[in-house]
């Protein structure tokens, strides 16, 4: 039977404090921090152990690591201490990513297959009715892309992406969900299927081939580096692993990149300031995102890891 160590809990906010937080604890040397949450929770009365959050008492940031051992944190056995807070409700990381693609798969079906004939009559010099002023090729080409792309968003969120966290907090669902429900949804879908925008020909030239071509390209190489992505962190895992695929010898997320490369397809086709708006903004997230795994990747494997000047994009970023 492993040793114990004992702990001072600490909550991280006095103002809302988890009121039934025991003062100290007795923890096995080789608990992880997944269990201590789920034993804080038990004890303090919280339902979903998720809801914990811990802290390291000298640096003071979250254990992210599930799976690590508390021990082994930071500070934690030197100053015996624990710093603990009530995080709010919960919502799986999963659960989440679903929401967070139905929206523009949702928009994309209602906006020209049920509410054209509504919105678009407010210009009658344009519009005059699905008979006389029908979706284009172009637009149904854009009204397929976009299906494509957000069905496999959630095909990989469900069968093929392993995350490193159980949950995250409840309300982030609305933040997270706006970006896509709002720009890749809303908005894109109401400027393609519009009478008169840019989509609306029925004749493919040899741009839209080239953003055809692209479009093919990124999204294979985006599934195949997430297929890979996925086999470097066992089921239930948190560890991390050294991207080798399509890509990874030239930045440090290879999926970002050809994500990009996907949307520029879809720009050229579409000619939609809403599409680039769209992936302006989520290249600002991605940068951060890219980033942050390069430093993670650096720290966890030092010199085994071959480091990278672009994070996503070569080049540029």
């Amino acid at each position: 039977m492993a040793s114990k160590f004992s702990v001072k809990l600490t909550n991280r906010n006095p103002k809302q404090p988890i009121r039934k937080l025991p003062a100290h604890l007795e923890l096995p040397r080789d608990v992880n921090v997944e269990d201590a949450k789920a034993l804080i929770a038990r004890l303090s009365g919280i339902s979903d152990y998720n809801r914990v959050g811990l802290y390291s008492p000298t640096t003071k940031k979250t254990l992210k690591n599930r799976k690590a051992l508390v021990i082994d944190e930071e500070g934690v056995l030197a100053s015996g201490e624990l710093i603990v807070k009530d995080l709010g409700p919960q919502i799986a990381w999963r659960t989440v990513f679903v929401i967070e693609y139905f929206g523009p798969i949702l928009f994309h079906a209602v906006v020209p297959f049920l509410l054209r004939p509504y919105i678009y009559r407010i210009y009658p010099y344009v519009y005059k009715s699905e008979t006389e002023t029908p979706i284009s090729t172009v637009q149904w080409l854009l009204f397929a892309l976009f299906q494509l792309h957000f069905l496999k968003r959630e095909y990989e969120t469900l069968f093929v992406h392993r995350f490193s966290a159980n949950t995250m907090p409840a309300f982030n669902i609305f933040r997270n969900s706006a970006f896509y429900w709002l720009m890749s949804g809303l908005l894109c879908s109401l400027h393609i299927y519009a009478p008169g925008s840019a989509a609306d020909r029925n004749e493919l030239g040899l741009l839209d081939y080239v953003g055809l071509a692209l479009f093919v390209v990124g999204e294979t190489c985006n599934w195949i580096v997430h297929q890979h992505l996925s086999t470097l962190r066992k089921p239930g895992g948190t560890e991390k692993g050294i991207p080798n695929c399509i890509g990874s010898n030239l930045v440090t997320s290879p999926n970002y990149m050809f994500e990009v490369t996907a949307w520029l397809g879809v720009i050229l086709i579409s000619r939609s300031f809403s599409v680039v708006a769209f992936i302006a903004t989520g290249i600002l997230y991605m940068r951060s995102w890219s980033r942050d795994k390069e430093r993670a990747l650096r720290k966890e494997f030092g010199d085994r890891y071959k480091k990278k000047k672009y994070t996503m994009l070569p080049g540029l970023i």
